[in-house]
């Protein structure tokens, strides 16, 4: 079954050549050229990867990010023409998965647009549930648990906590994390693996602790009290 993206972008034109690159790849698409109409529309249809851009009419894109992190961990990519690192910074704790600064190239967008897509559907030769102190993850579903709780997390956070938990004991470091969820074309520092890892944090609650931070190293999952 082909998988359903929506685009949510105000410059027509933009919108025509993204939408081209993805029908050619074989995807559904949806489009909206303002917040509202894109908030109408994630409403109404399952979608798998969210392309958004940030300066929208009726509602931003931030804006929009935020209401539907309340309700979904639809994989979202963030466009925008300003290349402010607090923006992107911003863009992520509100629980964007990848941002892209315009001009960008299409067949880029499309590279991280198949990346989201992809780490969603491959299933690698392991046990379908990882589970240690009380935190139980469920590969086919992407779903996780604490102590029996639905603990809902986005797509990055997800990758983050399940490759941690699959290194126990180890010491991740911010540019592996990088490398393995981003890739090695992410543009970005190291304040984005942050603001994630907060993110994180604040969701597992006092399960937080086994993320443990090794300053100028990274970070590592351990059994600890």
């Amino acid at each position: 079954m082909s998988k359903t993206i929506m685009i949510v972008e105000d410059e027509h034109i933009l919108r025509e050549i993204i939408k081209d690159y993805l029908l050619e790849e074989g995807y559904e698409v949806l489009e909206a050229d303002d917040g509202r109409k894109a908030l109408a529309l994630f409403q109404e249809h399952e979608l798998d990867l969210i392309i958004l851009d940030i300066m929208l009419p009726e509602l931003d894109g931030w804006s929009v990010c935020k209401r539907i992190r309340k309700l979904s961990n639809v994989p979202i990519i963030m466009l925008t023409a300003r290349s402010d690192e607090d923006d992107t910074l911003m863009g992520f704790e509100l629980g964007a998965d990848d941002y892209v600064t315009k001009p960008y190239s299409p067949p880029i967008l499309l590279a991280r647009a198949k990346r989201l897509l992809g780490s969603r559907q491959i299933q690698e030769q392991e046990d379908d549930t990882l589970s240690s102190n009380g935190i139980s993850i469920h590969f086919p579903s992407r779903t996780v648990a604490v102590e029996g709780e639905n603990c809902s997390l986005t797509h990055t956070e997800f990758e983050i906590l399940a490759c941690l938990m699959k290194n126990k004991g180890i010491i991740i470091t911010r540019e592996q994390l990088i490398t393995k969820i981003w890739g090695y074309d992410f543009v970005g520092d190291e304040r984005t693996v942050n603001s994630h890892i907060r993110n994180l944090r604040s969701k597992l609650g006092e399960h937080a602790k086994h993320i443990v931070t090794i300053v100028r190293s990274g970070y590592k999952f351990e059994d600890k009290l």
